[in-house]
């Protein structure tokens, strides 16, 4: 069974940068496309990054020109590198393999995700 294990969240102050990684088990990681969501306390869970099995990327707006999504086919590892942070982004984040770009139904449950705090 595929799992999902995401890393790298912390207490970081208003316009600083943080990496996230989420490690995918399993052996299918490269035919699949990945997304980086947001869910910020007391709201659902949003879209900020995905990335498709070819590389191309697509951002909301809110990560458009601060956030970065990458992978490693050979770690099985979704990368998100967060720049220019504010107390917007703070939440928990995780990832996952969506249908489409813009389904909610994903292939793999969900893992424990990383917490994001920012500190104004």
């Amino acid at each position: 069974q595929v799992q999902l294990v995401e890393s790298g969240g912390d207490l970081v102050q208003a316009g600083g940068s943080l990496r996230l990684s989420c490690e995918v088990s399993g052996n299918v990681f490269s035919e699949y496309d990945f997304g980086w969501y947001h869910q910020a306390p007391g709201k659902s869970r949003e879209l900020v990054a995905h990335i498709t099995r070819t590389g191309r990327t697509t951002y909301a707006n809110s990560a458009k020109g601060r956030f970065t999504i990458a992978r490693d086919n050979a770690k099985s590892t979704v990368l998100l590198q967060m720049n220019s942070l504010n107390t917007d982004d703070t939440g928990v984040y995780f990832c996952n393999a969506p249908w489409t770009l813009s389904s909610t139904t994903m292939l793999y449950d969900w893992g424990p995700g990383t917490q994001v705090t920012v500190s104004s």
